[in-house]
């Protein structure tokens, strides 16, 4: 039996020799190439963690001790440790999360998967402990350096350094990366840590000559290494990033040396007050191929050959986001004004070629999506227009900065939102489902939701000429497909992509979901009902051509891949009852709910949100009751009866 059979909680760790947890090390790398590569998932920063979270589950009593993972990806050898060695249906339904999740383990604290919030969850938990008397009890916090760019560590560092009674562990966990390499001037200051000769000739030279002197020499050590003003602080000028803020620091420390690691977290597990320990990790040890990638270490990888490393499944189609890449590419040849800004997500969001042409208009603010907003409103300012790509998700964290900063200002800045709507195996926190029902009620904003290549094409080109509002473009993850034709392009930019021979239901598609109202058009014109099918292309604000077809209609469906609580679908509703229109209006979308993890597909059809569930229900809509139609021309007057009939609303 391995020795990772035999661990089935963190205190089966307390019975294992230094030696026996090397080699679980090992065990546990092997383990997660061999099962990862079946699956995809987050290879490398679970690669790169393995001692860290070896060391902080034999120091620490999880759950007791609460441990957060800032972001979450890197948690999967903590799931090995605390029981769960399924990996079988990782991230599928019915499977392991992608993430911490508290219906899994009491182990698992916090289930958002949005970086820089560690420490705000830490703070509170710590503050909770020492109030209702339980201050014996240790809180950790494990935050990547690519998270220290973001402004939210560092408001929970200054609240955090103004109560020092508590067991407040931060563990820095320094790779040099957060998705890719991370930026800044933080970054710039660790890797000075991580490479200066100093640090390393001076961090070995004082180990040996402590050592001299037996226990007492290395207590001697310990102290002095770990103080705040200590031996080697005063050479590599590391602690002073955190002494202002009165926060205790110990290292760096080698996050795969088990041995200094154990040591330097009892070490801070002692102290009695916060306490930073800095660990310096590789993303990808131990796997070569992780390590030969120069992109992101292997950072999220679809199925693999583990002995290779080489994706499986052949090559794959266009996706939305390449489509994108290759379009801003020519937006910025056409307009020399037009730069691009991104969160920490460079190569994921498709700015990387634009990056590669124009070096120069590319700005990369590390994990502030907040600050990347409000910095896009200085840059429209100055006579820029700012293209700032994020994923869908990661828009939320900015609401504000687009409310106040950019609309109320009218600037002119165009969101590309990739992974909109379902994501599928990321879970809840990584469903691009809210920013549709955010955004539309942003004053003056347009929203822009392509059907396929051609519309994600020329929106983008319309989005950048607009000069005095913010401009939304969103599409979802995955391949593009095929070019949807429309049969007429209306007056005011609606395309009608098809027309029945009755005007009986008008099936608004959203973006990629313009396919799927065509499929639920054909099964309507099987059972002789007739169905018009509009791509709005522009969802925000509503056009006119939309009101005057909806009040030819008897049913107006709209279908969106965001929620339909205070959805597009919502909007139209309303839109249509101030002009006067009383055509019913069902808004279909997905619930109000947080969606578990599982294939788009599964979720999709939980949601109702297939053709034959749509088409079922509009039929029996259609053979139900009918009433007469009150209608009014609008503004004008009251409505009258006409000869006309409509379905009753349906029920919500």
């Amino acid at each position: 039996m391995s020795l990772l059979d035999g661990i089935h909680g963190p205190r089966d760790l307390d019975a294992l020799s230094p030696a026996q947890l090397t080699d679980l090390a090992a065990e546990i790398r092997e383990f997660l190439v061999e099962n990862v590569a079946r699956t995809g998932g987050h290879l490398g920063p679970n690669l790169g963690v393995v001692e860290l979270t070896i060391a902080l589950h034999r120091v620490f009593a999880s759950p007791d001790d609460p441990i957060i993972f800032d972001t979450g990806h890197q948690s999967y050898v903590h799931k090995l440790l605390t029981g769960r060695q399924d990996f079988s249906a990782l991230r599928a339904r019915g499977g392991l999360a992608g993430y911490p999740q508290r219906s899994e383990s009491p182990h698992d604290v916090v289930e958002s998967s949005h970086a820089s919030s560690s420490l705000s969850w830490a703070d509170g938990i710590s503050r909770a402990f020492a109030a209702t008397g339980r201050a014996d009890r240790h809180v950790v916090a494990v935050v990547g350096d690519g998270a220290l760019t973001g402004g939210m560590t560092w408001e929970a560092l200054n609240n955090i350094t103004d109560d020092n009674e508590r067991n407040l562990v931060i563990v820095v966990n320094d790779n040099g990366r957060s998705y890719a390499p991370t930026i800044g001037g933080m970054a710039r200051h660790l890797n000075r840590v991580r490479t200066t000769e100093t640090y390393r000739d001076l961090s070995k030279k004082s180990s040996n000559v402590a050592g001299r002197f037996g226990s007492v020499g290395r207590a001697i050590y310990r102290g002095v290494r770990g103080g705040t003003h200590g031996f080697l602080s005063r050479f590599t000028n590391n602690s002073s990033l955190y002494s202002n803020l009165d926060v205790k620091y110990l290292g760096p420390v080698d996050g795969h040396d088990l041995p200094a690691l154990l040591e330097t977290l009892a070490l801070a597990k002692s102290y009695g007050a916060p306490v930073i320990v800095h660990v310096i990790t590789e993303k990808g040890r131990g796997y070569q191929p992780a390590r030969d990638d120069e992109f992101d270490q292997f950072h999220a990888v679809g199925r693999i050959d583990p002995a290779t490393g080489g994706a499986l499944g052949g090559a794959s189609a266009p996706g939305w986001t390449d489509v994108f890449a290759e379009e801003l590419v020519k937006v910025g040849e056409r307009r020399e004004d037009v730069i691009a800004m991104t969160a920490a997500m460079l190569r994921p969001t498709g700015l990387a070629p634009f990056a590669e042409r124009f070096p120069e208009r590319v700005y990369d603010v590390g994990i502030a999506e907040q600050h990347a907003v409000a910095s896009a409103a200085g840059l429209a300012y100055g006579g820029l227009h700012p293209v700032v790509a994020l994923y869908s998700t990661f828009v939320n964290r900015a609401f504000d900065q687009v409310l106040m900063d950019v609309a109320l200002h009218r600037a002119g800045v165009t969101f590309v939102l990739d992974r909109s709507g379902v994501t599928g195996p990321d879970g809840p926190s990584h469903h691009g489902m809210w920013d549709l029902a955010l955004l539309h009620i942003v004053p003056r904003i347009r929203i822009a939701a392509p059907r396929d290549e051609a519309r994600l094409r020329e929106e983008l080109q319309e989005a950048v000429d607009v000069r005095d509002a913010p401009t939304v473009i969103r599409f979802p993850k995955g391949a593009v497909g095929e070019d949807i034709p429309a049969i007429e392009r209306l007056s005011d930019g609606v395309d009608v992509l098809e027309r029945g021979e009755t005007e009986d239901v008008l099936i608004v598609g959203i973006g990629p979901f313009a396919r799927l109202a065509l499929d639920v058009a054909q099964r309507l014109r099987a059972q002789g009902i007739g169905a018009t099918v509009i791509d709005p292309r522009w969802v925000v604000p509503v056009a006119s051509s939309l009101v005057e077809l909806a009040a030819r209609h008897r049913l107006v469906i709209t279908l969106e891949d965001g929620i339909r609580v205070g959805g597009v679908g919502t909007r139209v509703r309303q839109v249509l009852r101030e002009a006067g229109i009383d055509t019913a209006v069902d808004e279909l979308g997905l619930p109000d709910e947080f969606l578990d993890h599982a294939s788009r597909e599964q979720i999709l059809e939980d949601a109702g949100l297939t053709p034959a569930k749509i088409a079922q229900d509009v039929v029996a809509q259609v053979l139900g009751t009918r009433v007469p139609v009150a209608r009014k021309e609008p503004g004008k007057g009251l409505p009258a009866v006409t000869g006309e009939f409509r379905l009753h609303a349906p029920k919500s």
